[in-house]
């Protein structure tokens, strides 16, 4: 196994583009995990950690570059308060050593349905910034970024660098569903964002479908009936939940069934906008 460690973005993009076939590193978090267990045995590992800028975030505009080494621990400690749904999901990730570690730029590539940082992603509209030697930079939005099980967007020769995404409009919040409080994988999870000043909600799901993925139905229901000035119609709070359940394909494993899948999904879809709502109101109240 070869093992590449390019000190500059530069040298990165060249030794993808000379090996394709070379598996990203950073925190190791995932990979490292794959191959102690035979899962992979990958021709060449591409270490990351010595480029410096994918571990640092900028903000322009109201919209947020956020590296795709910025550790978790990072996001929640200096990026709670404009991104709140994410730091949110970033505290239900594994252990602090983990926190401090991992990265979204990571759970990004490795694209598992499970991954804590899709949810708030999607629900926010965030963009992924990858970029290649022979192409340049691409922007892939989070909605078209998921293409199946472990399986991304991403060509043969690009790496993600950044990840892009506005400053919350409203409250956001995360919900996830585990065998335990701390260091478990997801059985399911969900985020919300209320966006006021477009009257509209962002959603997504998490550990529920062959990907993450938003709950457009649910979405385009409150787009259409939510009244911003007045408290949640308990009816239109119950079909948001039915829809959003709809919205996943889950599947039976050995952490949870498909049809608790279903029916979690439908409890935090409720949970988080109730939440989200008491905080719009009183925002409006202050």
């Amino acid at each position: 196994m070869d093992f590449l460690r390019p000190t500059t973005w530069a040298e990165a993009l060249a030794a993808k583009a000379d090996q394709p076939e070379a598996v990203p590193l950073q925190g190791g978090t995932d990979v490292m995990v794959e191959i102690n267990f035979a899962v992979r045995r990958p021709v060449a590992l591409l270490d990351l950690t010595r480029v410096a800028e994918l571990a640092t975030w900028s903000v322009q505009d109201g919209r947020y570059r956020v590296g795709a080494a910025v550790p978790y621990s990072t996001i929640i400690s200096e990026l709670g308060g404009p991104l709140p749904g994410l730091a949110q999901a970033s505290r239900t990730v594994g252990s602090p050593q983990i926190r401090n570690r991992g990265s979204v730029g990571g759970n990004l590539g490795a694209a598992s349905p499970a991954g804590d940082s899709h949810p708030p992603l999607l629900a926010a509209d965030a963009v992924i910034e990858a970029e290649s030697l022979a192409e340049g930079v691409r922007l892939i939005p989070a909605a078209e970024f998921y293409l199946g099980v472990k399986r991304n967007a991403l060509r043969p020769d690009e790496l993600i660098r950044a990840f892009h995404v506005r400053a919350a409009g409203g409250p956001q919040y995360f919900s996830k569903v585990g065998t335990r409080n701390a260091m478990v994988i997801a059985v399911c999870s969900f985020a919300v964002a209320l966006w006021p000043g477009e009257r509209r909600v962002g959603t997504g799901l998490g550990s529920a479908a062959p990907t993450p993925r938003r709950a457009l139905k649910a979405e385009e229901l409150l787009a259409g009936e939510l009244d911003w000035d007045a408290p949640l119609d308990p009816a239109l709070l119950r079909r948001f939940g039915e829809l959003a359940a709809l919205a996943a394909s889950p599947i039976d494993d050995v952490r949870g069934t498909a049809d608790y899948r279903r029916h979690a999904i439908d409890v935090m879809a409720r949970r988080t906008l109730t939440w989200a709502w008491h905080d719009h109101l009183g925002r409006r109240a202050a």
